[in-house]
């Protein structure tokens, strides 16, 4: 019990001495020990590498899940040690209703099958993104999470050390420079015989504490030094983490691609349904009908046309085409277009190859070649 008293009464000296040297640093009353020039630049790097994985794993969760009220319940689970309970995304939800929605109108019917066509394609976009952010968590976040929670807490650990090692050395010196200059206060020969005993006694003694604390403060700098030098190589770690994490990106907005190309081409087939379920389909109808449809028929680039088109081309006559896709025109010597109408085309001397002359009553403009199909 007496040891424990006297060590608790050395910490709580030891403790006083650091908080009376740091308020006298602050105050200007005491010096300072500077830390060199390589260790601080470390630090500071060690700090910017702290701040800027916090706020790239906060952004990320951001995009993987844009529901604040998720992403707390996430959190509490986490906490907890409990699995996430499986629910729905946003895509698969949309999926099933429009599944559910098409077997209501019938999976006879266009509309209904369509439904049902996109439904399908909606739950393996879910699936998709699902496994996409499983994906970043495991190979981005959680080696992102681990530094924060684990490497950087033990060098701030051992900041915290340094800083308290720093205020000992400081402190330390403060004792010595007084014992050094008590004997600047003595005025009388009594006084200057018990100064040289005290300086006897205190002087070697404090001289001792600063060798044990200067030893002290080199020790912590080192293991310091050494941890913050690491952060080199948490930087390679997170840079093939990124890596991963655009690799799995790439590969999602891939799939996700491929299926909506595949669902466009599924609903290709039925042009002439949509058409004519409106007796008088209008423009914004026909644009909406046609968005993107360029990837329909990636087969046709700029300056490659079909067979037909380049017959059309050696002869002099005009024919009727029926325009593939929307187009506006990009200057007053064109003529913009519409998805499904048909116009006439006819091939000009000295035109560039990848166009024609197109009319469409009293409108006349070049057109390009690639969003026409020429009609027998």
């Amino acid at each position: 019990m007496e040891f424990s008293v006297r060590r608790l009464a050395a910490d709580a000296g030891t403790l006083f001495s650091r908080a009376v040297q740091f308020t006298e640093e602050k105050l200007g009353q005491a010096e300072k020990t500077e830390l060199d020039a390589h260790l601080e630049n470390l630090l500071v790097r060690a700090e910017a590498t702290k701040h800027w994985t916090e706020k790239i794993m906060r952004q990320t969760e951001v995009v993987l899940q844009p529901n604040p009220n998720v992403r707390m319940e996430e959190f509490l689970y986490e906490k907890l040690d409990r699995k996430v309970p499986t629910r729905a995304n946003n895509h698969e939800l949309l999926g099933e209703g429009m599944i559910d929605a098409g077997h209501e109108f019938g999976p006879g019917t266009a509309y209904g099958s369509a439904l049902i066509k996109c439904g399908e394609t909606e739950k393996q976009l879910g699936s998709a993104e699902k496994e996409f952010i499983h994906s970043a968590a495991i190979n981005f976040l959680t080696p992102f999470r681990n530094f924060i929670d684990g490497d950087f807490k033990t060098i701030s650990k051992e900041r915290k050390l340094l800083q308290n090692k720093r205020l000992d050395l400081d402190a330390a010196k403060t004792r010595v420079k007084k014992a050094r200059v008590a004997d600047a206060r003595l005025f009388s020969v009594l006084q200057i015989r018990q100064a040289l005993l005290l300086k006897a006694v205190s002087v070697p003694q404090a001289e001792t504490e600063l060798r044990i604390t200067q030893s002290e403060f080199d020790r912590q700098a080192e293991i310091t030094r050494l941890l913050l030098e690491g952060v080199s190589s948490s930087h390679a770690h997170h840079l093939r983490c990124l890596n991963d994490f655009v690799d799995a990106q790439a590969s999602y907005y891939a799939q996700c691609y491929q299926y909506m190309v595949n669902l466009q081409k599924q609903l290709g087939s039925f042009p002439t349904t949509f058409c004519s379920n409106n007796n008088a389909p209008s423009a914004s109808s026909s644009a909406s009908i046609s968005v993107a449809a360029p990837t329909l028929t990636p087969t046709l680039t700029p300056g490659q046309a079909s067979p037909s088109l380049s017959e059309l081309r050696s002869s002099s006559g005009p024919r009727r085409a029926r325009v593939l896709y929307d187009y506006d025109a990009a200057s007053s010597s064109e003529l913009s277009l519409l998805a499904d109408e048909v116009i006439t085309v006819s091939s000009v001397p000295g035109m560039d190859s990848d166009w024609l002359m197109g009319e469409r009553g009293h409108q006349k403009g070049k057109v390009p070649i690639t969003y026409l199909e020429l009609l027998n």
